[in-house]
């Protein structure tokens, strides 16, 4: 058997236990509230539980702050208004929770800082996959427009500010949502944290095209055609991969 104890980098010891009493109640009175008494052990250094005394106010708003931190950790941004969005394509709902949806071929204003030389305006881009969490962005392009199946192959985005990855560098934008953004909002959220920010450089070989980056949006600037897939470039992943 391996031994795994090196990897563990936290250790929780128990320090404290609580044991419920409850007065028993007339079987034929059903309405008879029942009366809850609580008892609070400090732990040992045996581990044995030692000093029992009634639960204290110090301990007892202790306990609430941990009861309501639990329930701040639920993912009310993944939870829908209404019905699922028809580009919805998965939800993790776990603590650390993520959304993945699609978004066909469009025309979309993008911003681009005055060094890299291209005009800021409209412009035709690719079909794309999201991935996010509360506080993390990640991207690919799709060919086509047709909404993604589980083995759609995935593109690096061709924007500025991607990781290889695919990972986004949102710089100075303040990310801003709280747990009780409703799914629909979280994703329109996202999105406009993408498109709204300055595009502004490459990083670490993200960013990947066939050719130059800054040719292919400055011929894509004012002209109104359409995104030329053939320069996308494959990154090994698919849809299922992604949502993993």
């Amino acid at each position: 058997m391996k031994n795994i104890s090196n990897n563990i980098s936290e250790v929780f010891m128990p320090f404290k236990a609580l044991l419920l009493y409850a007065k028993q109640v007339d079987k034929e009175n059903t309405q008879q509230e029942k009366e809850v008494y609580v008892e609070s052990y400090d732990i040992g250094r045996n581990g044995s539980p030692v000093n029992a005394h009634p639960l204290s106010l110090k301990e007892s708003i202790v306990l609430a702050e941990v009861l309501q931190s639990g329930q701040e950790m639920q993912n009310g941004f993944l939870k829908c208004r209404g019905v699922l969005p028809n580009n919805l394509l998965y939800v993790n709902s776990d603590k650390t929770g993520y959304a993945v949806w699609h978004t066909p071929p469009m025309e979309r204003g993008l911003f681009f800082v005055k060094g890299l030389g291209i005009p800021s305006g409209k412009m035709n881009i690719p079909a794309m996959v999201w991935k996010a969490g509360r506080d993390n962005l990640q991207v690919f392009a799709i060919r086509g427009s047709r909404k993604p199946q589980i083995k759609t192959t995935l593109y690096h985005a061709p924007y500025f500010n991607i990781y290889p990855g695919g990972a986004v560098c949102m710089g100075n934008v303040h990310i801003k949502i709280d747990r009780n953004t409703y799914l629909e909002d979280f994703i329109a959220q996202w999105e406009r944290y993408f498109f709204e920010s300055y595009f502004s450089h490459t990083l670490n070989g993200g960013s990947q095209v066939k050719g130059n980056i800054v040719q292919l949006w400055k011929g894509q600037a004012g002209t109104g055609q359409k995104f030329p897939e053939a320069c996308l470039v494959k990154n090994g992943l698919t849809i299922e991969k992604v949502i993993r």
